[in-house]
């Protein structure tokens, strides 16, 4: 297909979109997208376990609900603690590069937790609602890990690192923490805090409102972050896209099947290597759960 038939049938589209706007959304396709789990880059979901958000993994099912037949809006579900600071903004990105693109309006819908790089990806949407009871915000930067310098003597163990580059080795949890690292620290925390502010006041605008505690890392509840502008309404998936969209089908895209789905229905595995892919899986999957769990846990979820 040539370049301008491409072109021509995209401007098609789009016009489509702008006719059905002016009509009051009438019938059409709603294509909802869920969000939801921690944010980790695809190298590093495996330490979290299944469940995780990257744009690697959601690329492909963001991209066919903006190019949904008759989509008059799409939709996301958002359920996330929050993790990866640059995976959050790149799927924000993402979101919103097919929103222009497409002329479609987003609607978010926050769950339990829309928190961190949650709010992060909430803000991608141009209206953003939440139940009575969701948990948004927490617009800031956390670090953190454990310190086991004593540990490391009493089990019989000597760390040996070697770096070219003063700046190369810093907060080893087997070594104390030396002097300018925590400050170090803290200027990389202060960079991303900027940008997560800076991302939040270009989506949220004058809606915003001026307490001071917004973007030190508190959250809220349901009503409240209503108030604040942090969202535009309480109301649920159903209820918002009913009374918008009166006439239109909601319709969910589903995310690619887990790895070990795929194995099964695909390629053949000998029982061996089954065997020690499921090892392999309860072990990570021991791990993850804690980890996961620490990231929900901040949140009271």
């Amino acid at each position: 297909m040539s370049p301008l038939v491409t072109d021509l049938q995209d401007a098609a589209k789009a016009a489509s979109h702008r006719v059905r706007a002016a009509l009051g959304q009438a019938g059409g396709v709603v294509p909802v997208v869920r969000l939801e789990g921690p944010i980790a880059a695809p190298a590093m979901s495996g330490g979290l376990g299944r469940g995780t958000l990257n744009l690697a993994g959601v690329e492909s099912v963001l991209r066919r609900a903006f190019e949904t037949d008759d989509a008059v809006a799409v939709a996301l579900v958002l359920n996330s603690p929050g993790g990866s600071p640059a995976q959050s903004e790149l799927i924000a990105a993402r979101i919103r590069q097919l929103a222009a693109k497409h002329e479609l309006p987003v609607l978010a819908f926050c769950e339990d937790v829309a928190a961190s790089g949650g709010y992060w990806l909430a803000c991608a949407a141009d209206e953003i609602f939440v139940t009575t009871t969701s948990i948004v915000g927490s617009i800031g930067v956390i670090s953190a890990s454990f310190g086991a310098k004593e540990l490391i003597g009493k089990i019989g163990l000597e760390r040996r690192v070697f770096t070219e580059g003063d700046a190369k080795h810093r907060l080893d949890m087997f070594e104390d923490v030396r002097e300018g690292d925590v400050e170090w620290l803290h200027g990389l925390q202060g960079d991303i805090h900027s940008a997560f502010r800076e991302w939040v006041t270009s989506r949220r605008g004058e809606r915003l409102g001026d307490d001071p505690a917004l973007f030190t890392g508190e959250v809220w509840i349901g009503r409240k972050a209503v108030d604040l502008g942090l969202a535009d309404g309480v109301g649920t998936l159903r209820g918002v896209l009913e009374e918008r969209f009166p006439d239109a089908e909601i319709e969910a895209m589903h995310t690619p099947k887990p790895l070990f789905a795929r194995l099964l229905g695909g390629t053949a595995v000998d029982g061996a290597g089954l065997a020690a892919s499921v090892t392999a899986g309860v072990l990570d999957g021991a791990i993850a759960g804690l980890q996961r769990r620490g990231l929900w846990a901040n949140f009271g979820a």
